[in-house]
């Protein structure tokens, strides 16, 4: 009798192709304004916010299911809580990264801090497992269902105080003229239109992070290069996907959502066009997006740390 073949579950694809088919549809679910129990980022079952392609995965999935928690747990987290997963919810897919250590003699040690071989390899490995918000689940605490805030109200074409501070402390020059948003590596500057040309003060910064995420690209600061890049080709597409997500991420910070001047087929086309031809590259994409986030954040808080040395 024949034996029947199973797939192996590919987490990389499967998740590739939801975005794949999001995307098809016109629409870039994570430029959506939203928070879930007042946080802007998911969270873990003890509270700790999910990072890079995670953080990605989860938000659009949030948004997109109108959770109104912010919280994510896996079925025995939940079982460990007295609580049950109601019948016929559908879980989310999300990955972690780990790495083991092979020596000479093949031998595979998952140990930390094992280095009994000079020739010993690490090999970095990617595992998946899948959560479940916290909304689809009866039983938990009240703690797990926080209330919203309010959605604060921004005046038109006026500087949002404390994002105001957060950019302009950032050592990477602005140059604010023009209709255009753009970064010119040959003189490492970003050009911005005034933000009295912005109904939505908001989007004003989205732009800004978008444009700051590919000044981080440059050498001297995390030196990030996938080859010649002009309009349209790949190169192009690529680090377009990081600096969406750079400001994603960033906006969760600060409160605002990613955006850009240029929103339309050709810009969707890019980020399919990356997609289709390697399942591997939004993981690859959120982890540059996610070091230049903490680039800027780094950078703005020593600004802002001289600035005080200044005047004190």
């Amino acid at each position: 009798m024949a034996r029947s073949r199973t797939t192996k579950f590919d987490a990389s694809e499967v998740i590739t192709n939801e975005i794949i088919r999001i995307i098809e549809r016109g629409v870039l679910p994570w430029r959506k304004p939203w928070t879930a129990g007042g946080s802007s980022r998911p969270l873990r079952v003890g509270g700790e916010p999910y990072q890079g392609v995670n953080n990605f995965l989860l938000t659009m999935r949030t948004v997109m299911a109108g959770h109104s928690s912010p919280f994510w747990m896996t079925l025995p987290q939940a079982n460990a809580l007295d609580a049950k997963v109601r019948k016929g919810e559908k879980s989310s897919v999300v990955v972690y990264y780990g790495q083991s250590r092979k020596d000479a003699g093949g031998e595979d040690d998952r140990s930390d801090g094992d280095d009994r071989s000079e020739e010993a390899r690490i090999f970095r490995f990617q595992k998946s497992y899948r959560v479940f918000n916290a909304c689809q689940i009866d039983g938990l605490p009240d703690s797990f269902f926080p209330d919203p805030e309010p959605a604060p109200e921004h005046p038109p074409s006026e500087p949002i105080p404390h994002m105001q501070a957060f950019f302009d402390a950032i050592d990477i020059t602005t140059v604010f003229t023009g209709t255009e948003a753009y970064y010119l590596p040959p003189v490492d500057k970003v050009y911005m239109p005034s933000i009295t040309r912005f109904q939505d003060p908001r989007n004003f910064y989205g732009v800004w992070a978008h444009e700051l995420a590919h000044a981080t690209k440059a050498r001297h600061r995390l030196n990030r290069d996938f080859g010649f890049s002009k309009f349209g080709n790949t190169s192009y597409a690529r680090e377009e996907i990081v600096a969406e997500l750079t400001s994603v991420f960033l906006g969760q910070t600060l409160g605002f959502t990613a955006h850009t001047l240029e929103m339309n087929a050709a810009y969707l086309h890019n980020w399919l066009r990356v997609l289709r031809s390697d399942k591997g590259a939004i993981f690859k994409h959120a982890a540059d997006a996610q070091r230049a986030c903490d680039y800027l954040i780094a950078r703005s808080e020593a600004g802002r740390a001289g600035g005080r040395a200044k005047a004190a």
